[in-house]
């Protein structure tokens, strides 16, 4: 029983921390790999623990082991910090396989995720990487919105605000409301109210 080895999200950023010193991540991602299937559960779920060796995995330049960690965290249900159907679409793309990736943000649209800001900030960063403006505009808007509703973090919130206008900049679109919001130090719900789904564009 001494060298029962628990999984703790301490024991996870201390590999992460050491992958990202020596820059090998496949070293990394294979520990956690293993560790995921064999340690004892314990501060950290398997689920969780799949979705950090994934994202080593990425890191490492193997999206198709990347796949595998994250549908094992898919199926294995339990809790994780990030939605992992949003870096199990970022592997698809990565390896060609678009319509299953595009299926997958379908999924995620469909399931009630864009009530989540930190998802749909994940999910707006990915579609940008994918060259997806106004698709990744689109879920930048429900992200905020979702933000100002529930005037939970507000970090979040201007992390969302500014690839917004990022993307609002890039599309050539003008400077609206939520825009403006950005020069208010105090951007949420303390900082005025919503502005009408009228101008702020399309959602």
């Amino acid at each position: 029983m001494d060298n029962v080895v628990v999984l703790s999200g301490e024991l996870f950023d201390a590999i992460e921390v050491n992958a990202a010193r020596t820059g090998n991540h496949k070293r990394a991602a294979v520990r956690m790999s293993r560790l995921a299937v064999q340690a004892t559960a314990g501060g950290m779920s398997r689920a969780e623990a799949h979705m950090r060796a994934g994202e080593q995995w990425l890191l490492a330049d193997d999206p198709t082991e990347a796949v595998e960690q994250f549908e094992k965290a898919i199926a294995d249900a339990g809790p994780t910090f990030d939605e992992p159907r949003v870096p199990l679409a970022r592997a698809m793309f990565a390896l060609g396989r678009t319509e299953d990736a595009d299926a997958l943000l379908r999924e995620l649209r469909e399931s009630g995720a864009r009530t989540k800001p930190r998802t749909c900030d994940l999910v707006a960063e990915l579609l940008t990487e994918q060259r997806d403006l106004e698709g990744a505009l689109d879920w930048a808007t429900a992200g905020v919105e979702a933000s100002l509703s529930s005037g939970e973090d507000r970090n979040e919130l201007r992390l969302l605000l500014r690839l917004r206008y990022r993307l609002r900049v890039d599309l050539g679109l003008p400077e609206d409301d939520y825009d403006k919001m950005l020069d208010n130090k105090k951007a949420g719900p303390a900082a005025g109210t919503l502005p009408p789904a009228s101008e702020t564009g399309p959602r």
